[in-house]
C-alpha cells in the first residue's frame, strides 16, 4: 500500500498541479496583496475554555493577559493590511478558532476595528461553540452585522459527547441552536462528526434527523481527522484510534444525503446540505483570501503563507512587520489545481466561473481534460451544459482522494509550526 501511494500520489499530483516533487515552504517574505479574485478575509481566535483532544486546529487554553495581547495584535495586523486592501470588496469575512466567542466583548471590538479598516465585506460568518453563545453574545454579533452562524453541535448523543471529550451536552446545545435560529440570522448552520470512535449508524443517523427537524438552513458533516500532532494522536497513538469501517462511513453519508434531501435540503458540497435560498455557510472555498490571527493562511494570486501558530510569537512581530511563519510562491498552474480542488469539493466544476478567475480564453478543458475525463468514464463525474457536476458516488471517492493530499498537507504544515514558532521549511 505504501509502494502505491509512493507511486500515484506524485503522478496525480503532476497531472493536477504541474509537478510531482512536494511543495516547500519557506522562511521568507512574501508579497504583499494585490488585486485580489473573488476574495473574502478569515480571522482566527486560538482561544478555547477546553481543548478537545481529536480537534486539529491551532487553539491554546484561554487566558484573559493572553486574549488581551491577541485582540492588539490582531487590531495591528489589521492596520498593516488596509492600505494594500483599500477599495476592494470582500465576499465574506469567516471568524473560525479555536472558540470565537470564548471572550465575545473582546471578539467584538476586534471585528469593530476591522469593519473600520477594511469596510467593504460581504457576509460575516462565525463559529460558535454551544456553551459560549448566550444571549448577550448572540445580540452583540447581530448588532455588529453578523449573518451567518455555525454552532459545533457535533452529536446529540451524550455518550458520543462524553466519548470524544466535548465540554457540553445534547441539550444544551439542542437549546442553543433554537435559540439561535430565534435570532433572526440570514443561515444557521450546524456541524455533526461522523466516523467517531465507537459510533453506529443507528446513532448517527439520530444526530442528523434530531438536528435537520429543528428546521436548520444548512447542515454540515466532518469525519474524525486523524493527525498524529493532534492531542489524541499524540496521547493515543493514532493507529490506536479505531473508527467504524468505510462501509459505515459510506452508510452515514449515503443516509444524510438521503435524510436531508427529503426534508428540503440539497447537497452543495461533499459533506454539506443547504436549504434552498439560503446563502452557504462555508470557510474554506475563497479563491483568494487575507487571513489575521494566529495560524491564519493567506492566499493571493502570488503567494500562500501562513501565520506563526505561537500568540507571543505573533505579537511579537507586530506592529513593525507581518507575523509571516513560512511563505511559497503561487504559480499559474499551482492557482488553477487550488481552484479545481474546491470547485471538487462544492460538486460544481463551471467553465464560466473558471474564465472568471483565470481571463477570458482560459479553458477548464485544455488544462484538466486529462484529469476530468476518467472521472467522467467511471462515473464520479457528469457533464453538464456549463461544465461539470459531481456524481452522488463521486462525492465520497473525491473526498477520500482529496484528503490523500489535503489531510498530508496539512499534518506536514500544521504540525511543524506547532513546534515551531518560525521554521526554516516546511516540506509539504
Amino acid at each position: 500500500m505504501i509502494i502505491g501511494k509512493a507511486l500515484w500520489k506524485p503522478l496525480v499530483q503532476k497531472m493536477v498541479a504541474g509537478q510531482a516533487r512536494r511543495f516547500r515552504m519557506l522562511r521568507q517574505r512574501p508579497q504583499w496583496p494585490g488585486r485580489l479574485t473573488a476574495p473574502g478575509l478569515y480571522l482566527h481566535v486560538p482561544f478555547c475554555k477546553n481543548l478537545c483532544p481529536y480537534c486539529p486546529y491551532n487553539r491554546v487554553p484561554y487566558d484573559e493577559e493572553l486574549f488581551a495581547v491577541y485582540e492588539r495584535a490582531v487590531k495591528q495586523e489589521i492596520d498593516l493590511y488596509a492600505s494594500y486592501l483599500e477599495g476592494q470588496t470582500f465576499g465574506s469575512l469567516y471568524i473560525g478558532g479555536g472558540t470565537p466567542t470564548v471572550n465575545w466583548r473582546g471578539l467584538v471590538s476586534i471585528l469593530d476595528h476591522l469593519q473600520r479598516r477594511i469596510p467593504k465585506m460581504g457576509n460575516i460568518c462565525v463559529e460558535l461553540h454551544p456553551a459560549n453563545m448566550d444571549d448577550d453574545c448572540l445580540s452583540a454579533l447581530k448588532e455588529m452585522g453578523v449573518t451567518m452562524l455555525s454552532i459545533g453541535v457535533e452529536s446529540t448523543t451524550d455518550a458520543t459527547l462524553e466519548r470524544i471529550q466535548r465540554s457540553h451536552d445534547s441539550r444544551t446545545a439542542l437549546q442553543a441552536v433554537t435559540r439561535a435560529m430565534g435570532m433572526g440570522f440570514d443561515s444557521v448552520n450546524v456541524d455533526l462528526m461522523f466516523a467517531l470512535p465507537g459510533q453506529s449508524l443507528p446513532e448517527w443517523e439520530r444526530d442528523v434527523a434530531t438536528v435537520v427537524g429543528l428546521g436548520i438552513d444548512q447542515l454540515s458533516t466532518y469525519p474524525m481527522f486523524s493527525f498524529p500532532y493532534s492531542d489524541l494522536g499524540q496521547t493515543h497513538g493514532i493507529r490506536q484510534v479505531k473508527r467504524p469501517p468505510h462501509r459505515r462511513v459510506k452508510a452515514m453519508l449515503d443516509f444524510t444525503d438521503d435524510h436531508c434531501t427529503r426534508h428540503g435540503l440539497s447537497r452543495c458540497a461533499v459533506w454539506s446540505w443547504l436549504k434552498p435560498g439560503k446563502g452557504k455557510f462555508s470557510s474554506i472555498t475563497r479563491h483568494h483570501y487575507v487571513g489575521f490571527g494566529p495560524s491564519a493562511a493567506t492566499m493571493t494570486g502570488s503567494d500562500f503563507y501562513v501565520n506563526s501558530f505561537d500568540v507571543s510569537a505573533y505579537a511579537s512581530r507586530l506592529p513593525a512587520a507581518r507575523p509571516v511563519a513560512v511563505s511559497m510562491p503561487v504559480y499559474p498552474r499551482l492557482a488553477m489545481a487550488y481552484w479545481l480542488y474546491w470547485r471538487m469539493y462544492e460538486l460544481q466544476l463551471s467553465h464560466a466561473d473558471f474564465r472568471s478567475v483565470f481571463g477570458p480564453t482560459a479553458s477548464l478543458d485544455a488544462e484538466f481534460g486529462s484529469v476530468l475525463r476518467p472521472l467522467v468514464w467511471m462515473g464520479l463525474l457528469a457533464r453538464t451544459p456549463d461544465g461539470y457536476r459531481v456524481t452522488t458516488s463521486g462525492a465520497y471517492w473525491i473526498h477520500r482522494l482529496q484528503n490523500e493530499y489535503s489531510l498530508s498537507y496539512i499534518n506536514h504544515l500544521w504540525g511543524t509550526c506547532r513546534k515551531e514558532p518560525w521554521p526554516e521549511e516546511v516540506i509539504l
